[in-house]
């Protein structure tokens, strides 16, 4: 079938998603809102995360200008196209408004699931299926906006002859290469989302626990808490608008990324123009087919009155099992109704990448959730103080790192090999097979719209117990939302190893795009240029623009002898500690502010004892302050570095930036996110009383929340950040490419 036909699916089912999107929005809106109180205190939450984006746009906005008059000014001397300017806003545009837009929802629906958990014979699987579909509509506006977005860029580049120069698959190496701009955008717009609203909510969870918790001993979200409203507005703004656009970018990323190698691909082996169209409109519509899938696997999620974590994690587990199997098999038809070589082989690399994807949630969970050893092992070295809590956490999150590298690598030969044609890493088949890691990737995120709403449910589930608590509406009712809570955790933290997983394979395939951008570029530069400004090599620029990868990567010497990778390689190892560094410190900062407003007010009889409300707007100005602050130097890292790199030490040192970004980023991504997780669920552990050791308001529980609260930022602001780091620098030196051929000093 002709590929031009097919691809109208993408825009159709991105339109699809969004009004099914919309859909659960209004369903959602309809729901009961509860009492006055309910209302009051869902205002207060909605009223700070508003106001904290609104100025967190206005900053962020100031460096998107910036950014794209340098473009503009690159474009004008022919180091990148005319059009990379206005792809790079539009790119930063969608994923802000997917983030904002899966926010807003979660700020209007946690309150109804709090109500939704009043009815006694029926709440928890109301609660359940209110707090999921409104995380559904986090989850279908990204992957809607991204499919709109995509096809989009792809009509007007392909029917602007203006835009575009060239023609067959030579135009299609450009138009591909051109839209991973706009990866660009949401990748930085997607770091200062993340980097921002981590700082925000982990210095609000942090102060409201340590004085709260340990020093007064109150429950979860008590009103007397000043900083129990700064914290609910937190899980918003960073577990919500951050995760939304943090996973806009991956799953516009790993299709972009894709159908760049596939076009470089059927380049590089003289195909025709038909079969590099095939290989570019599969993961886009791979991606289209298993966002119309999500919407079905969301309406399987339910469970029975008085379920246990098992079988609530069952219910979520259902409809992701169900959408998965099918876009398994769907690929497969799809692969073949396109007619492209080697489709079994390409369709093994997919059904890889969802193994993977599935096999790294079940790791996440195993070493997140108490339902097991890990979580449990550590909720008994709380009984020896916090201390014992902390070397048991980084024990078990240091060790939790092995199976998630071990996957990434098998899944990453497999699906090389299965792309490749034939089970070996020839340079002939090289291209071939690094389509085959791009399309892995495509495969584990194809559908995000469902994986993406089991992470936004958790936040919507934790601000509905906060809001049970401050509404006092009962035992019964908040045990349904703690039952949602928990399980929120451990979705999360699945979510977060899912969001890591598929950034490694994503930066794996646009390391290869970058090769692909600096050939256009070669090309556009003139008939010869010179490896470096002082180096003596001369390379001519039409022959280079025909050489396949392993020929490029030997003409710019980029082996593990040349000191400029080997250099690139430490720098980018260390950068990833850099960056946790700062934004561990940013949280430490804020949350040193936020407990000493705390104890503030807390000093104040009338405040303690419930007679005078708390200044919540006070600490929700300290949390918005700081992490306006503190998000702006960790973000400008990941644009300045590759850029400076580039400058000094040209193509190889990029490569060893890259290559040793993504290998600490991602292992370091890994046991930062599964450490918090644990910690924070051995406290839950602890709160349930099912061991002879739990319970509440006890030295055994003030240790296991020392050990949450260090978990904090790992969890929710550094560790999640990375895998956004490791893309963006790709993305970064893939724009930047340009820069590279025209100027290198050493």
């Amino acid at each position: 079938m002709d590929p031009n036909t097919l691809f109208w699916i993408v825009p159709v089912a991105s339109l699809l998603v969004l009004a099914c999107a919309a859909k659960f929005f209004f369903d959602m809106k309809k729901a009961d809102e509860g009492t006055d109180r309910m209302k009051e205190i869902a205002g207060y939450v909605r009223e700070g995360a508003m106001a904290y984006l609104k100025q967190q746009y206005k900053v962020v906005s100031i460096f998107f200008v910036i950014i794209a008059v340098i473009f503009g000014v690159m474009a004008y001397f022919g180091l990148q196209n005319k059009i990379v300017p206005v792809a790079f806003l539009t790119g930063g545009l969608f994923s802000g408004l997917a983030g904002f837009i899966g926010m807003k929802t979660a700020t209007y629906a946690s309150g109804r699931v709090a109500q939704a958990c009043r009815d006694a014979q029926d709440g928890l699987n109301k609660g359940l299926q209110l707090a999921f579909r409104s995380g559904a509509v986090l989850g279908l506006t990204v992957v809607g906006f991204g499919l709109l977005d995509i096809s989009g860029w792809y009509l007007i580049l392909d029917n602007c002859d203006w835009m575009v120069a060239g023609e067959g698959v030579s135009k299609l190496v450009t138009i591909t290469t051109i839209m991973l701009t706009f990866g660009m955008g949401a990748s930085l717009q997607a770091l200062f989302a993340r980097v921002g609203g981590g700082i925000y909510t982990k210095a609000a969870d942090v102060g409201a626990d340590l004085v709260g918790k340990t020093e007064y001993h109150f429950n979860e979200d008590d009103p007397r808490n000043p900083a129990t409203i700064a914290d609910n507005v937190g899980d918003n703004v960073g577990d919500v608008a951050g995760m939304g656009a943090d996973l806009y970018e991956s799953y516009a990323g790993s299709i972009l990324a894709t159908a760049a190698l596939g076009a470089a691909a059927a380049a590089g082996a003289g195909w025709a123009y038909e079969q590099g169209l095939q290989l570019v409109m599969a993961p886009m519509i791979i991606g289209a087919v298993g966002a119309i899938l999500s919407i079905l696997g969301v309406f399987m999620v339910r469970t029975k009155p008085g379920a246990n974590q098992t079988q609530l994690m069952a219910a979520l587990n259902k409809g992701i099992n169900f959408s998965g199997v099918l876009i398994a098999i769907l690929s497969a038809v799809i692969l073949w109704v396109l007619g492209i070589n080697n489709w079994l082989g390409i369709w093994g690399s997919i059904v890889i990448g969802l193994v993977v994807g599935i096999a790294i949630g079940k790791v996440t969970e195993y070493y997140t959730s108490f339902e097991f050893k890990p979580v449990k092992f550590i909720a008994e070295n709380a009984t020896t103080g916090p201390a014992t809590v902390i070397i048991s956490g980084i024990g078990v999150g240091m060790i939790s790192t092995c199976w998630p590298v071990i996957f990434i690598v098998l899944g990453t030969i497999g699906a090389y090999l299965c792309s490749a044609g034939e089970f070996t890493f020839s340079a002939e088949n090289m291209s071939m097979g690094l389509y085959g890691i791009g399309i892995a990737a495509v495969g584990m995120l194809s559908t995000l719209g469902l994986t993406l709403a089991t992470d936004a449910y958790g936040p919507i589930s934790d601000n509905a117990g906060g809001n049970a608590e401050m509404s006092a509406l009962g035992d019964d009712v908040r045990s349904r939302t703690d039952a949602l809570d928990a399980l929120g955790n451990t979705t999360a933290a699945t979510g977060k190893g899912f969001a890591i997983g598929s950034a490694a394979l994503t930066a794996l395939a646009l390391l290869a795009s970058y090769i692909e951008e600096l050939k256009i570029a070669a090309l556009n530069y003139g008939e010869t240029f010179k490896t470096s400004y002082f180096g003596d090599t001369v390379l001519n620029s039409a022959e280079v623009a025909k050489m396949n990868i392993a020929e490029f990567m030997a003409a710019f010497d980029v082996t593990l002898m040349n000191p400029k990778v080997l250099l690139g390689i430490f720098i980018g190892a260390m950068l990833s500690f850099l960056f946790c560094g700062l934004t561990m410190n940013a949280v430490g900062r804020a949350a040193k502010s936020m407990v000493e407003e705390v104890r503030r007010q807390l000093s104040d009889k009338d405040v303690f004892e419930g007679r005078k409300k708390a200044d919540y707007a006070r600490c929700v100005g300290i949390s918005t302050q700081g992490a306006q602050r503190e998000m702006i130097v960790p973000s400008l890292i990941a644009v300045v570095v590759p850029v400076a790199t580039g400058l000094i030490m040209g193509v190889p040192g990029v490569f060893g930036l890259l290559a040793g970004g993504l290998a600490g980023g991602f292992v370091l991504a890994v046991f930062m996110a599964n450490s918090g997780g644990a910690w924070d669920n051995a406290k839950k552990y602890i709160e349930t009383g099912d061991a002879s050791f739990c319970g509440k308001h006890t030295p055994i529980h003030d240790a296991s929340v020392v050990g949450d609260t260090v978990g904090d930022p790992f969890k929710d602001t550094s560790g999640p950040s990375l895998n956004i780091l490791i893309k963006l620098m790709s993305m970064v030196s893939i724009v930047t490419a340009g820069l590279n051929i025209a100027f290198s000093l050493l």
